[in-house]
């Protein structure tokens, strides 16, 4: 066995390989990664989740911004692509949990419209 650190989206895993002879098959489990604290979030309102996994290429609003829905909130880059996430509500912005450069995975609040 083999040890090997390897970093995914920004975290980082501990994996251990085996060699298997020819005709040999086992079964290999990946590891599951290490849950990531959530951002404190405003109670009430309307929380806007990344819908996948990427990085955050630009927030296009601050606290007490006014927002309609479908308005471009946040730009988030998953697979070479950039997807544009937009509020679905109006209201004013309650909190922005995030930073340009930021990493976040499916389900992290990016902000809350309140």
């Amino acid at each position: 066995m083999k040890k090997y650190r390897v970093t995914v989206n920004g975290t980082a895993y501990e994996i251990e390989l085996e060699e298997i002879k020819a005709g040999e098959q086992k079964a290999a489990a990946a590891p599951a990664p290490a849950a990531a604290p959530a951002p404190a979030a405003v109670s009430g309102g309307e929380q806007v989740t990344a819908p996948m996994p990427g990085n955050i290429l630009d927030v296009k609003v601050k606290v007490g911004d006014s927002v309609k829905k479908g308005d471009v909130l946040i730009i988030l880059e998953a697979m070479k692509m950039e997807n544009e996430i937009m509020a679905g509500a109006d209201g004013k912005i309650a909190s922005v949990n995030v930073n340009k450069g930021d990493s976040v995975e499916t389900g992290a609040t990016l902000c809350v419209i309140g």
